[in-house]
């Protein structure tokens, strides 16, 4: 019997160390909550007083759970909660605290990205927690994510008050690990298929203000969630172009689109609005696409656990995302 060529052999290596990096690169889920768990909130980008947050302490002591307040809350430095140095402490230290099982953003608004490159996580990937909220905190979903954690997208503490039970109770089962199901009558936009994969993304400001970084994730064999609030038509425009000029979206496998809310224009019309846009910028793919998905700057802002694997289904009565 004829011994393996060098060549055989260097295309064996090659399958073991993909197949090795895929088993490494397995999303981790860190563990659900259960009652009497303890959850923190703070501020990793604008300021927020405590009687805002008074709404979201009541909420989740309903659920069982212990709250937390972070050093940020209460805290200013013009728009922002602090310092730089006092937010990425705040955050720090509860990533560290072994008896917080959870953070859960208060605000957005801009900051996160600050802080980002002063956070060591070398304990929280030993040992990870669930990290919730969405817009600006964007740009922890995407490093964390990249790290192979899950997270989930979800509203705002000081939003607690006037958000509504469907959207409550979304955040509660993904924190409590309970079934995540939505099924979202079609929009005429939608193009039709199916798909499976991991989802990942946020609001498209963000995630085109952090494209080259280390707290970008990689997109390929992905589910892509986008969605924004008060930009200009234009600028959806030019980031979804930059997106489809360096090659984003050729390798992922669906494209679920939130809210697009409170755009701006130009006094001469930009004469699409921000869905046709993207519609337009993503008519020559062929993977499936969600249009009008009720998560973002809405008040129908649905929990998305981010790195968890989906399916879809997009036909001609709804779109259904099921997550595994």
């Amino acid at each position: 019997m004829k011994k393996p060529t060098f060549l055989f052999r260097i295309v064996l290596f090659g399958l073991f160390l993909f197949q090795t990096s895929q088993a490494q690169r397995k999303m981790i889920t860190p563990e659900f909550l259960q009652k009497g768990d303890t959850i923190g909130i703070l501020a990793t980008a604008r300021k927020v007083d405590i009687t805002s947050l008074q709404p979201a302490i009541k909420l989740l002591e309903s659920w069982g759970l212990h709250v937390v307040i972070g050093k940020t809350i209460g805290k200013e430095e013009n728009q922002l909660a602090g310092p730089d140095w006092l937010r990425a402490t705040d955050f720090q230290e509860m990533i560290d605290n072994p008896t917080i099982k959870a953070i859960w953003a208060a605000k957005g608004g801009y900051g996160t990205v600050r802080i980002i490159d002063r956070i060591d996580f070398t304990h929280f990937k030993k040992k990870p927690k669930w990290v919730a909220g969405f817009s600006d905190v964007t740009v922890l979903h995407s490093h964390i994510n990249s790290m192979n954690i899950e997270t989930i997208h979800s509203f705002m503490a000081m939003n607690a008050g006037t958000a509504q039970p469907l959207v409550i109770e979304s955040l509660r089962k993904a924190l409590f690990g309970e079934k995540l199901e939505y099924r979202i009558p079609s929009h005429p936009f939608n193009k039709k298929g199916t798909a499976k994969g991991e989802l990942v993304g946020g609001n498209l400001s963000v995630l085109y203000s952090i494209m080259g970084s280390k707290s970008e994730v990689d997109y390929k064999d992905k589910i892509l969630f986008i969605e924004d609030l008060d930009e200009y038509l234009y600028h959806i425009d030019r980031m979804m172009m930059n997106l489809k000029r360096n090659g984003y979206f050729d390798g992922v496998k669906a494209v679920i689109v939130g809210g697009m809310s409170s755009m701006n224009d130009n006094e001469i019309p930009w004469g699409k609005d921000a869905l046709e846009i993207i519609q337009d910028v993503l008519k020559d793919y062929k993977f499936p696409i969600i249009y009008n998905f009720p998560a973002g700057h809405i008040k129908d802002n649905r929990a998305l656990i981010l790195g968890k694997t989906v399916s879809i289904d997009v036909n001609d009565k709804e779109a259904i995302v099921k997550f595994e």
